[in-house]
């Protein structure tokens, strides 16, 4: 089975519009326990994604449904024929509003060269021979995943391009010791390349907070004392505003914002800017245009809390009558008005470890399982354990506070620390 033959399929089928992605992964993987190469393997994976579009009326009116499924290379004519007629009728059963398919010529669009995964390989291993370890605390193990990605899209419309990009995984677990306890560590994240320095300091933190782990005491009540965090659970706290300002939350209702009007009534923290750009040094998802073949343009999301321009799918933009719209993928949080050490003053309670952290898009909640934090108050810095964050956003966008400086994620370059009020802290004893 071919790109070319399930097109042809396409092209005689009696739906009102189609998309056609190929997706080609080639990738080496590394699996390494305490620095001993385990096992290796080099992989190379083929699929393709088909949406079928088909019209249907009934008195009501006219509507749009979209039906979608993943065809794989071992798969016969045959296997691709059911497939495709499964589809039509499945589409026929999805009553959206019409919509329409990009429809834009990507003669502008650049066809990035393959990764060298060879050279990502080198700079992640590399890299883990230089992390400081002691008797105490050391890496358990890790697996080191490169790929680069390359797509294939084509439409009904005539909407074509070929795009390849870099994304890493890198996934780790450490462990420290005392007086016969062990606490392990876990982490993973995506990256479009190796910044080793970032990411060797990002593991001999995690190191220490194994160690400070073993010494913890139970988080004790606290009340109107604010929440530092300094990890990279902050992509969640503006993760929120990105995702309010989605036209498909808007469409749905669940985000109430509007252009060119404050999200909150009175500010008295800082306010978010957030841009979404095309490019964004060393993140995984650096493309030209979205998945639906939408030229990305930089812009401004919020500017100093006031929404500038919803994003989002096709059919959510034409829904909301915007033009020129795109899916977005890199995002920058400009920093606030204070540095980090401005906002470590006084009482507070800096969490860099949770069991789990969440920040709901819809509703805004904030929930997390304390797994380590720093209690500063009255002038002592007292390691803890246990207990729980909660909150809301719509509360706590009105008096958050965030560095001048900034840290990057992948995709999401966010002030280094945020400081939220008004949050409770549960302790481990009531």
């Amino acid at each position: 089975m071919t790109f070319d033959l399930i097109k042809n399929k396409l092209d005689v089928l009696d739906c009102d519009a189609f998309e056609l992605t190929e997706t080609v992964t080639r990738g080496y993987e590394f699996y390494f326990i305490r620095h001993n190469l385990d096992q290796n393997r080099y992989t190379e994976i083929k699929s393709y994604t088909v949406n079928i579009y088909k019209k249907t009326k009934d008195d009501n009116g006219e509507y749009l449904g979209k039906a979608s499924a993943e065809l794989y290379p071992t798969y016969s004519e045959e296997d691709v024929d059911k497939v495709l007629s499964d589809l039509l009728f499945q589409a026929t059963l999805i009553k959206n509003p019409v919509f329409s398919l990009n429809d834009k010529p990507l003669e502008e669009v650049s066809r990035i060269n393959p990764s060298d995964l060879k050279e990502l390989s080198r700079a992640f291993i590399e890299m883990t021979n230089e992390v400081t370890e002691t008797e105490n605390k050391d890496m358990n193990s890790y697996e080191i995943f490169v790929k680069d990605i390359e797509k294939h899209f084509i439409n009904s419309n005539g909407v074509e391009y070929i795009r390849n990009y870099p994304a890493c995984v890198f996934e780790y677990v450490v462990n420290a010791r005392k007086d016969g306890h062990e606490v392990e560590l876990y982490r993973i994240g995506d990256y479009g390349s190796c910044k080793k320095a970032e990411l060797k300091k990002e593991i001999e933190d995690t190191l220490q907070f194994a160690e400070d782990r073993l010494v913890a005491l139970p988080t004790p009540k606290l009340t109107d004392i604010p929440v530092v965090l300094s990890t990279d659970v902050q992509v969640e706290i503006y993760n929120y505003f990105k995702e309010h300002m989605n036209a498909q939350y808007k469409v749905m209702n669940i985000s109430d914002w509007e252009l060119n009007k404050p999200i909150c009534d009175a500010f008295e923290g800082d306010r978010v800017t957030l841009e979404a750009v095309k490019y964004l040094p060393d993140s995984s998802y650096n493309f030209d245009v979205d998945t639906e073949g939408a030229f990305i343009n930089d812009r401004f999301l919020l500017k100093d809390g006031v929404p500038q321009a919803f994003y989002g799918s096709k059919q959510f933009s034409d829904y909301l009558e915007i033009e020129n719209s795109s899916n977005v993928y890199n995002v920058i949080v400009t920093g606030g008005s204070k540095s980090e050490d401005e906002l470590k003053q006084g009482d507070y309670l800096e969490i860099v470890e949770f069991s789990d952290f969440q920040v709901s898009a819809i509703g805004g909640d904030i929930a997390g399982e304390i797994r380590l934090g720093y209690l500063h108050k009255d002038g002592k810095t007292t390691i803890v354990t246990g207990g729980s964050v909660s909150g809301n956003m719509v509360d706590a966008a009105k008096k958050m506070e965030f560095s001048k400086e900034q840290t990057q994620y992948n995709n999401f370059k966010i002030p280094s620390i945020t400081k939220l009020y008004g949050t409770t802290i549960t302790g481990v004893a009531e």
